[in-house]
């Protein structure tokens, strides 16, 4: 007879809330990772949950050395790019941008209604920061869910896998991306390896994680030992994300769109994106139109 499988819960280590803040022009946002309490979560760069409308938003800008990750929560963003590359994401969708060796885009809210949603920014390692740029866009409809037994808890399985559910999306590192929407009385139980960095970050309601309670806004960081995280409503819903990914282990240098492994891969990158070379050949050229919209 084997032996029953006994489940190492990840203990939460941290907790920050995240404070309201002025970004790009006329932006508000949330940020987790990326402030002073939370520098850097390896392969994770950034986090915020944004709040654009009107003229606000993020017009042209580069980026070069990571991903960025943008999922809607509601209300329509627009976007494009010096390729040619033009679209719009609403409640659901998500857009998966490899910035790879060099792209320049602009993010922009579409018609009246305030757009929200989180973008994450996840690290590339050495051997794919000069990869060419691609996309992977997917409507709500092509992001799947899962469910637990009881259907008490709803899973958007953005990146990664759960209740044996797989997600479409191909990550160069090994990453999960939940959000996960949970009834009262409910309980949520997700594997994520050992060693891996894991975080929560809570969108409503008051889901307990461990003996953690929790309020939105926060962010949770779990403990790289154990292999599974587990979270409980009482009497309210909760809505919240899990990211987790498989750490890099690589030196971090950034300036701002930037991030490299050295400061001369830095400076080559600023060059490159000032002399318009080396994946940034349309930069000194171009101009997005719906970035004429912001103030």
């Amino acid at each position: 007879m084997s032996a029953a499988v006994t489940k190492a819960l990840k203990r939460v280590v941290k907790t920050v809330l995240s404070i309201e803040q002025s970004e790009g022009q006329g932006a508000r946002v949330r940020r987790s990772i990326g402030t002073y309490n939370l520098r850097n979560l390896d392969p994770f760069l950034m986090l915020d949950e944004f709040k654009v409308g009107g003229r606000a938003g993020f017009p042209d800008h580069p980026h070069r050395g990571f991903e960025t990750v943008t999922y809607m929560l509601d209300g329509t963003f627009e976007h494009e790019d010096f390729e040619g590359h033009r679209g719009k994401i609403g409640p659901g969708d998500l857009q998966w941008m490899t910035a790879g060796k060099g792209i320049v885009h602009a993010e922009m809210p579409l018609g009246s209604t305030v757009a929200t949603g989180l973008q994450l920014w996840v690290n590339l390692p050495s051997s794919a920061k000069m990869m060419p740029p691609r996309y992977q866009e997917l409507p709500k409809e092509q992001v799947p869910d899962a469910k637990s037994d009881d259907g008490k808890v709803t899973v958007k399985v953005i990146a990664g896998s759960s209740y044996g559910v797989e997600a479409k999306v191909h990550t160069v590192t090994p990453i999960y991306y939940l959000d996960i929407s949970m009834q009262p009385n409910a309980t949520f139980d997700q594997e994520i390896p050992a060693g891996y960095t894991a975080f929560a970050y809570t969108l409503a309601g008051n889901a307990a994680f461990g003996s953690q309670p929790s309020e939105p806004h926060c962010t949770l960081v779990f403990s790289k030992e154990g292999d599974h995280i587990q979270a409980t409503t009482a009497e309210g819903s909760a809505r919240f994300v899990i990211i987790a990914g498989e750490p890099i282990g690589e030196r971090i240098v950034q300036h701002g769109p930037f991030v490299m492994n050295t400061e001369l891969e830095i400076r080559q990158a600023i060059m490159d994106y000032q002399l318009g070379r080396n994946g940034f050949e349309k930069a000194p050229v171009w101009e997005s139109e719906i970035g004429k919209r912001a103030w």
